[in-house]
């Protein structure tokens, strides 16, 4: 097992992927390529491993691991919840190995940066619904001016919503919640105040007027075009699907 493996598996906060490379440098184990990526969980001894032709022949690998986490769960009696175990997130990593021949941070598309989650055996993560709501996409601000329409609400609220109505396939974080906010309210789209101006501790943000008008502006110009962007998705859904690659 890999000295990065071994961080993995004992590290109960699972640092981000830029940690663990920057230890990499420093201690001098792993490699960082000519792409940038990081090569994890690999050494100059490792053999190349082959895909488990016969272990994963379905068309469907998150079926495949849904069925493998399971039995795995019911072997090892590993506490089944919303955030997953250190072990968990390396039975992930293995399945993927298994299925791939390398380690997800080592595979020529999801070595990138966009699926730094999986890297760390997040399998939950949706690197495309996280491309949608990136920083700088259009739709987050929307959706969270959209939230505080509906009703006043904190960061912490939103922050829930987000994940919930993902499915946590997205998890936001204070480091991008809360500059937005702090740029609608600079817009005069939204106004906050605080729940107890002594302890200041609870922000609650209404929209404002200018803020609601806004909202109408915005969903007039971004429907149609994510309407558009599903009836493509779909498009290459069914280009893409095993019973026409099979052909």
């Amino acid at each position: 097992m890999t000295k990065v493996k071994e961080q993995i598996q004992n590290d109960p906060t699972r640092n981000d992927l830029e940690d663990r490379i920057d230890s990499e440098r420093r201690h001098g184990s792993g490699q960082i390529g000519e792409d940038g990526h990081a090569h994890l969980g690999k050494n100059s001894s490792e053999e190349p491993h082959k895909p488990d032709e016969q272990r994963h022949g379905g068309d469907d690998f998150w079926l495949d691991w849904r069925e493998e986490h399971h039995h795995y769960r019911s072997s090892e009696n590993i506490h089944v919840g919303h955030t997953l175990t250190p072990k968990e997130m390396e039975a992930w990593r293995d399945f993927f190995r298994q299925t791939f021949g390398v380690w997800p941070e080592e595979h020529w598309i999801v070595g990138g940066r966009r699926f730094s989650p999986w890297h760390q055996g997040v399998d939950a993560f949706n690197p495309f619904v996280a491309t949608l709501l990136s920083k700088g996409g259009g739709l987050l601000p929307l959706y969270v001016l959209h939230l505080i329409f509906q009703k006043p609400r904190y960061g912490n609220e939103i922050m829930e919503l987000m994940s919930k109505r993902t499915n946590g396939q997205w998890v936001s974080n204070p480091g991008a919640i809360y500059p937005l906010l702090g740029q609608l309210e600079k817009e005069g789209f939204i106004e906050g105040k605080w729940e107890d101006p002594d302890k200041r501790t609870i922000r609650i943000y209404h929209i404002t007027p200018a803020g609601q008008a806004e909202v109408h502006r915005i969903i007039m110009i971004v429907i149609p075009k994510l309407t558009e962007t599903v009836q493509v998705l779909q498009e290459f859904i069914n280009d893409l699907k095993p019973e026409k690659m099979n052909r």
